[in-house]
């Protein structure tokens, strides 16, 4: 790409009607297709609260070092069907709703079908790779389980990594293939979905975490001003002034380094009608920058904050950027200090360092889908106003929006409400429901991670500005959104303790 291709792509601001093209017929679009299958996920998944449990047979993924365990049906009454048995059952499910949707779209339904077999297999196999117990195995008791002495600390969710490097590997060593692949790299669609059935699955954990201290919650909706309010408009005001980004890729950047990552960037991509290349670019980073905190403020945490041990808590919920990592760092934090008070004499209880922790993640979650309607409302109205000046009128703004995080809302409302008001046995069915919703959600990431690589050409995008988003994020995280969030943290819960154990 030319320097003035380049100027035009990362310092010019793009105007509302720059889309990318679905080839969908008129009144459908990936967004409502996204909603349809993420509520039919959920729908199914909801049917095992009163009856069979419908999806139990989607293949889910253990951390492992004998290859033969890693694979299983996310419930244990399809455990017949074995690891192999629910892949397969998984990619038929799969291949027949996506091709469903693909007609939809006016896709090429048998081109689409045998490049997805062959996304859905190479995306799939890096995702088993990254769980591998080197790679995977986070916390002490891992170690132990495993029998292993080292592991890269990454996480389940350096599986993303893995399917990430993978894309990125045909991109630029194989292009051609890249090419032949592209109708089934839709990583748009395959977000959304995700982010659909998210909303459940953060549904129920908020109802779960209900049951912490009230002193704990109130403290956590601090952590919506701070994120919301406070992140989001200085990362954004740093990329706007500091690095000339557009508004275009400011808006994502900044949610995406502000709120919860991913599902953030790309929300806010929708609602302000960005191109499916920022988000997803933006989306790429925030996982590699996820990793590399967790493999280090842990550590930090335990050093300086062993004698705050909620502070170290919600310091971590608001430092790191995906939900899987914030949850892992936690619960390495939370070993760490642990085994720290206990060499000193002070038996905290567990849980409480790790349950602060997702439920400050959880609060910023939770408002994703009001931030983008915000964003929404204020790109329609004052950004990218109709043509001769006129703000947009309801119907337009309606346009707009992103129809997806209509899904989100209504999978969180839904699900929020039957886990809030459900008996315990109810409840005990409700969670592993969800849970087998969720062994999808982590599917379709898996999809939008090879997706992103295999789109993401590195010597292009080094050449059209990725220097400048790595510049903006380590500017972003390391030299503000971490310090500012040790400080709120310690304001709001320096002093609280977890209860000690009798």
């Amino acid at each position: 790409m030319s320097n003035a291709a380049l100027a035009g792509e990362l310092g010019a601001d793009n105007s509302a009607e720059k889309t990318a093209g679905t080839g969908a017929a008129p009144g459908l679009s990936e967004d409502w297709l996204a909603v349809w299958i993420g509520l039919l996920v959920f729908v199914l998944a909801l049917v095992g609260v009163v009856g069979p449990n419908l999806l139990g047979w989607v293949v889910s993924t253990s951390v492992w070092t004998d290859v033969s365990g890693a694979l299983g049906p996310a419930a244990k009454n399809y455990a017949g069907l074995g690891g192999i048995g629910a892949l397969l059952v998984t990619y038929v499910a799969l291949l027949v709703v996506l091709s469903v949707g693909a007609a939809a779209l006016k896709i090429d339904v048998r081109r689409f079908a045998l490049r997805f077999t062959v996304v859905f297999a190479i995306a799939y196999a890096s995702w088993v790779v990254g769980s591998y117990a080197h790679f995977a195995a986070v916390t002490p008791s891992d170690f132990k389980k495993f029998g292993i002495d080292w592991s890269l600390r990454l996480t389940n969710e350096g599986g993303f990594i893995f399917a990430l490097v993978a894309g990125l590997i045909i991109s630029n060593f194989f292009p051609r293939f890249a090419e032949w692949l592209k109708e089934a790299i839709r990583p748009e669609l395959y977000i959304k979905i995700a982010i659909v059935i998210l909303g459940a699955f953060i549904a129920v954990t908020v109802a779960g975490k209900l049951s912490l201290a009230s002193s704990v919650l109130l403290r956590g909706i601090a952590a919506i001003i701070e994120a919301y309010l406070i992140y989001w408009s200085v990362v954004y005001f740093v990329a706007r002034k500091w690095f000339g980004f557009s508004r275009e890729w400011a808006a994502p950047l900044a949610s995406g380094i502000s709120i919860c990552g991913v599902a953030a960037a790309i929300a806010t991509g929708g609602a302000i009608r960005s191109r499916p290349s920022v988000p997803v670019l933006v989306s790429s980073l925030v996982v590699v920058f996820a990793v590399v905190e967790v493999l280090i403020l842990p550590f930090v945490a335990q050093t300086y904050l062993s004698h705050e041990p909620l502070v170290a808590a919600a310091w971590i919920g608001l430092a790191v950027k995906t939900d899987g990592a914030a949850v892992a760092a936690g619960g390495i934090t939370e070993a760490l200090i642990l085994a720290k008070a206990a060499a000193e004499g002070v038996q905290y209880e567990p849980g409480w360092i790790l349950g602060t922790t997702a439920a400050i993640k959880v609060f910023i979650d939770v408002f994703i889908g009001v931030w983008a309607f915000i964003l929404a409302y204020i790109w329609t109205n004052h950004i990218n106003v109709q043509k001769g000046g006129e703000k947009a009128r309801v119907g337009e703004i309606w346009q707009r929006f992103p129809k997806f995080i209509l899904g989100f809302v209504l999978t969180f409302l839904v699900g929020f409400y039957l886990a809030s008001t459900a008996t315990p046995d109810t409840l005990a069915r409700i969670t592993p429901a969800i849970g087998t919703a969720n062994a999808f959600r982590v599917i379709f990431f898996i999809l939008t991670f090879f997706s992103i690589g295999v789109l993401s050409n590195f010597r292009s995008l080094w050449r059209e500005g990725l220097g400048k988003l790595v510049a903006v994020y380590v500017v972003s995280l390391f030299g503000f959104v971490v310090w500012v969030g040790l400080l709120v943290s310690w304001i709001f819960f320096s002093g609280v303790k977890p209860p000690l154990v009798n």
